[in-house]
């Protein structure tokens, strides 16, 4: 009886090295780093959102071919949202603990954005909203986990606001004029209308508010509001499949298309491509970049992923507008890694908590974007503690007819317009949430 049990402890010790030998390779795992893919290919947004899933993964992907974040490979899981707040939510849930943790997610949705600005602080996950996501999330010192980087709706609405100024000769020439607002009615799509009504207030245009119920496929009775009321200038914050029908909606009712203006979630590829001549002369503004096919970051793409068959994607979209803009939201989180090494030690996994210090700190200088391939892509981006955009920087491009061409030259939103309303908004959710805002004291720890 004795020498069974002997051999049954045996037989258990075998199995417990057996186990911790084949656990190696799950431990080994973790010294990647881990970036969760929240996405949407499927659904009334997929055209415009795999284009920039598309690019999102092709930098990670990238980054991996060139030898990692100073060596350390990235690992990556994507989630599908289909645009949708509860996926979205679900996707965060799923995915945060994963790979020895989650380093930062990006929603690629001001709704999701508002669901999880209250989680990555208990989690300690950072939140990369570029160009979208809340307005006031700016302010560092009350948003500590959320980073709206390269500029936010209210950045958009004032660029467009100088640009109409600007055609009409001046914002003395604003006064008496109407500008609608044809807008996803949505988080989203509301985030401009406060800074649009106060810019109205300062300069003495109307604005007239066309909220489109989701997915944006019915809009005729906006456009006939639009005939009716005859604005000056429409501006479109819409997303995916909304777009492009406004545009054709734009054209059937005969309001010049050289009369509109779109965010630049209103300004790529899926949104004219439909449309065509039909669409000429319509303009959107840019978060920095237009289409960049011919740049240094796209051509080492091309030849070091889609040449080997490794690319994520059409080849023929590699450069597209949005493909540009998942490329470059990708880049900005690896450079949050990189920098965070800098202080927690290169060749090292960051977690979440070293990956904000690396976003606050961020100092993506020209001479460090062109180095990284993004020479004549954008302009540079330097955050901190109590900034958390770091480039408010836009331009202008217009549909040709067969592609975008840049129309302007770079505008620069007004802090004067701006900073009080960011000050204001988050200081009411810092009331409403019981959050003491940080002190540039606070922040030099």
């Amino acid at each position: 009886m004795k020498l069974q049990q002997l051999v049954r402890m045996a037989s258990v010790s075998a199995l417990a090295l057996s186990a911790s030998l084949t656990a190696a390779p799950v431990l080994a795992q973790a010294k990647e780093q881990f970036f969760p893919v929240l996405v949407y290919r499927t659904g009334a947004y997929a055209t415009n959102g795999q284009q920039w899933a598309n690019g999102y993964v092709d930098y990670l992907k990238l980054v991996n071919a060139k030898g990692g974040i100073n060596g350390v490979k990235i690992s990556f899981e994507e989630c599908e949202t289909a645009y949708a707040t509860d996926r979205g939510v679900e996707c965060y849930e799923r995915l945060k603990g994963k790979g020895g943790g989650a380093t930062l997610f990006q929603p690629l949705s001001t709704g999701i954005t508002f669901a999880l600005t209250e989680k990555a602080p208990v989690d300690k996950i950072p939140l990369i909203t570029a160009g979208y996501g809340r307005s006031e999330s700016q302010n560092g010192a009350v948003f500590t986990w959320n980073f709206p980087l390269l500029g936010t709706y209210w950045v958009g609405a004032d660029v467009a606001i100088q640009h109409i100024a600007k055609k009409e000769g001046g914002v003395g020439k604003l006064k008496g004029k109407k500008i609608a607002l044809v807008y996803h009615d949505s988080p989203y799509g509301k985030e401009p209308i406060p800074i649009l009504q106060e810019l109205g207030k300062a300069y003495g245009f109307d604005v007239q508010l066309l909220p489109v119920a989701h997915p944006g496929v019915e809009q005729k009775s906006t456009w006939l509001q639009i005939r009716q009321q005859k604005p000056d200038y429409v501006l479109l914050w819409g997303w995916g499949v909304m777009n492009s029908t406004a545009l054709k909606e734009a054209q059937a009712t005969g309001y010049p298309r050289d009369r509109m203006l779109g965010i630049w979630w209103a300004g790529a590829e899926p949104d004219v491509k439909d449309v065509g001549d039909g669409a000429k002369g319509y303009s959107a503004m840019t978060l920095q970049h237009g289409a960049e096919p011919g740049s240094k970051v796209v051509k080492e793409i091309l030849d070091l992923l889609y040449a080997k068959g490794q690319g994520t994607g059409p080849k023929d979209e590699v450069g597209n507008v949005l493909y540009m803009r998942g490329l470059i939201s990708a880049m900005l989180g690896v450079e949050g890694v990189r920098k965070a090494q800098e202080r927690y030690g290169k060749g090292k996994v960051m977690t979440g908590e070293q990956v904000r210090w690396g976003l606050e700190n961020l100092n993506l200088d020209q001479k460090t974007l062109d180095a990284l391939g993004f020479a004549g892509v954008m302009r540079p981006v330097q955050t901190s503690c109590l900034d958390h955009m770091g480039s408010s920087w836009v331009r202008v491009h217009t549909w040709n007819g067969s592609k975008w061409e840049f129309s302007s030259d770079w505008y620069q939103a007004d802090e004067k317009n701006l900073r009080p309303m960011v000050m204001l908004a988050s200081g009411k959710y810092a009331d409403e949430k019981k959050i003491k805002p940080r002190t540039p004291e606070e922040c030099k720890k």
